[in-house]
């Protein structure tokens, strides 16, 4: 979702910068003449169609409404700030063909996204060599940020471009293991996963915390993304004795999977990550999957006094989705994009230098400010430092929020 790390989710804003406008045009030190300011266009990328669109849309909305609040405020003199959204589809090809559109367009100066975590790896790399900074919303999977053997402690940062405003699976699956165990009282969990980049990572680390904590893992399986059929797992589930489901991957599996299970007879909650974190999870199961619960990063936001404005403003704003589980995180990383192209003007006379690119991306990392979601600041992987998560249950036909910490290792 998450997305997400593991993907899961993924949004690729581009800050494009220094086109002309309709009545004045920019000379070669980067200034406006007239009275005209500089545009700077932000570029979204998300699964704006297709079975994740409700996430994509909620990102999309909050990068816009960002962007207006920017231009409203006056937060960088001179610039005016657009959207343009690309639809990945959560599809990494999808997400890579618009990574090389972003880059080639030389008004393009950053990049937020994408949701998903697979769709994030095949994007790193062309952002990378363009020196384009790339911030997501949602991403988790550590190997975005620390390298391929990020789990034996050998932490290497791939890409220098990449950052991220939602804490890693790592923080994820272990704060979801440690619920299920220390205060769920769960001891034998049947693991499934999606086969994603996402959903194995995240149900990999639940794994191993979870039996390191005494618990059990009775089982395990994997299910296809877009397969509606999970009958032969939610059997598993049943006959091995599981008193809980472990689901790495996103709600249409993870609603489908919870219901079949369910209707085996076998009572047993189902816990996921970020990635089933929404209503369309409850909407997808035809039985009722009260007492499933799901992780969240972050603090509930409607609970956080730093993001009523962010909510006020998004109702006024008139969008028609929902911001979703990352609107806040969303907003943060586009405001993080924002904040960076101003700190490069103001050292720059009001001015963006010809490497634009590179001195934006240099900003970022010193990037810190109070966001929708708390303090947004970036580590040395580029990572969030804010580390604050929440797991919530199905009350009622709604998800409730039922314990939010911030994650101690």
């Amino acid at each position: 979702m998450r997305h997400r790390s593991l993907i899961m989710l993924t949004t690729a804003i581009t800050t494009g910068a220094l086109t002309l406008t309709a009545c004045g045009s920019r000379d070669d030190s980067g200034s406006s003449s007239g009275s005209d300011k500089i545009t700077v266009v932000i570029g979204v990328d998300a699964p704006l169609t297709g079975s994740l669109s409700a996430l994509g849309q909620g990102i999309k909305n909050s990068v816009d409404l960002a962007a207006k609040t920017a231009n409203k405020n006056n937060e960088v003199p001179g610039v005016e700030f657009k959207i343009e959204a690309l639809d990945d589809q959560a599809v990494p090809a999808s997400g890579q063909a618009n990574a090389a559109k972003l880059v080639g367009d030389k008004n393009v100066l950053g990049v937020v996204g994408p949701l998903n975590s697979g769709v994030a790896q095949s994007m790193q790399g062309v952002f990378n060599t363009a020196k384009l900074v790339q911030v997501s919303p949602a991403n988790t999977n550590p190997a975005l940020s620390q390298g391929d053997n990020w789990a034996k402690g050998d932490l290497k940062r791939p890409f220098a471009s990449y950052f991220r405003t939602a804490a890693t699976d790592v923080v994820q699956g272990k704060f979801a293991a440690q619920y299920y165990y220390n205060d769920a009282k769960k001891r034998k969990v049947f693991v499934v996963d999606d086969k994603q980049t996402y959903g194995a990572g995240l149900a990999a680390i639940f794994s191993e915390e979870f039996q390191r904590l005494g618990g059990k893992v009775v089982g395990t399986d994997h299910v296809t993304v877009k397969e509606t059929d999970f009958s032969a797992t939610a059997d598993k589930v049943k006959s091995k004795g599981a008193d809980s489901v472990y689901f790495g991957g996103q709600y249409p599996e993870g609603g489908l999977l919870s219901d079949q299970i369910k209707k085996t007879g076998a009572q047993v909650p189902t816990m996921g990550g970020d990635g089933i974190y929404d209503p369309n999870f409850i909407s997808a199961s035809g039985e009722s999957n009260d007492g499933d619960f799901a992780t969240s990063i972050g603090y509930p936001v409607e609970k956080l006094d730093t993001a009523k404005q962010f909510i006020t403003d998004y109702k006024a704003g008139g969008y028609k989705d929902p911001y979703g589980a990352y609107g806040g995180y969303s907003y943060d990383a586009g405001w993080t994009i924002i904040q960076a192209v101003k700190a490069v003007l103001a050292d720059n006379d009001g001015k963006l230098p010809d490497d634009a690119r590179e001195k934006i991306l240099e900003a970022t990392a010193k990037v810190s400010f109070d966001g929708v979601t708390g303090k947004v600041a970036f580590d040395e992987y580029g990572d969030t430092t804010n580390k604050q998560l929440t797991v919530y249950k199905v009350e009622g036909g709604v998800w409730k929020d039922v314990k939010s910490a911030t994650f101690e290792d």
